[in-house]
């Protein structure tokens, strides 16, 4: 019997739904973007971003840098917007180009502003156990497991990736909700070890159709976060479609994860506005 797919589009439209009703609510909601270069997906993925935040109400801003774009240029326009009361939300698009420090343009991020979760404080604190901004992939996750009610106290997940942005705070999430995780990654050997005994495995690694049905469990739940561009363009998950005959739940692609990332970056938006608000009209001492 072929398993049940996890309608990642339908929930990321009741998602934005639940974030439009929040953003109503409250006096203002504002989100920036920040890309630079030209690479082709990226700008796909910020225009998705910059449109869904305006379908849900609060106030796009977009900004844009060519890939000549110099690092003082980058960091002026994150200190621009860390320090704007308008902007509750920000974005830097990932991956920068070569000539850019990552980890500093990272840093520079306001952590009550940003909204991917991947400032070091905002995952100190997830590590900790005590997540205030979590990043969206593994958060979409989470959303989508509890909505298919998939039981994860006790039960054997495996998470394979290890990024600072969907791996690993993917293995804290599912810990901290009691579960057994092991982390895998393009090097772990004899992987098919690990996979067979999980309960929940999600695919992160970037390698197309690298899962095949022999290496998963019957009756397990296949979350695939793989993007992979085939021949003809066509995308293609980490995991091999055929799996959907071992599995009893499992994640389309695409149609699974990728609605569901860009719904919980808005729902961290609110979060981040509803925080800041509150900072706002604190006691002094408080």
């Amino acid at each position: 019997m072929a398993a049940t797919l996890l309608d990642g589009k339908a929930l990321g439209a009741k998602v934005r739904e639940e974030v439009a009703a929040a953003v109503a609510e409250l006096d203002h909601v504002g989100l920036a973007t920040i890309l630079v270069g030209d690479d082709a997906a990226s700008h796909i993925y910020i225009d998705l971003k910059q449109k869904a935040a305006t379908n849900a109400g609060m106030e796009a801003r977009d900004i844009k840098f060519t890939g000549a774009a110099s690092e003082e240029e980058v960091l002026a326009a994150i200190a621009d917007v860390n320090a704007d009361d308008a902007i509750d939300g920000l974005l830097v698009q990932l991956p920068l180009p070569g000539h850019l420090d990552e980890n500093r343009i990272i840093a520079a991020i306001a952590p009550e502003k940003d909204i991917d979760g991947i400032h070091p404080m905002n995952a100190g604190r997830l590590y900790l156990g005590r997540p205030t901004l979590v990043p969206g992939t593994p958060l979409g996750i989470m959303r989508m497991l509890d909505e298919y009610e998939i039981p994860l106290e006790g039960a054997r997940a495996v998470v394979i990736g290890r990024s600072a942005i969907v791996g690993k705070p993917m293995a804290h999430l599912l810990l901290q909700r009691n579960a057994t995780v092991t982390i895998c990654h393009s090097r772990t050997r004899d992987l098919s070890r690990h996979t067979l005994n999980a309960d929940v495995l999600v695919a992160a690694v970037g390698s197309p159709h690298l899962v095949t049905p022999d290496m998963v469990k019957e009756g397990a739940t296949v979350v695939d976060v793989g993007m992979n561009r085939g021949e003809g363009k066509k995308v293609l998950g980490d995991v091999d479609p055929a799996v959907i005959e071992r599995a009893a739940y499992m994640t389309p692609v695409p149609g699974g994860v990728g609605p569901m990332t860009i719904a919980m970056v808005l729902e961290n938006t609110v979060t981040a506005a509803k925080l800041r608000q509150a900072a706002a009209v604190a006691p002094a001492g408080n």
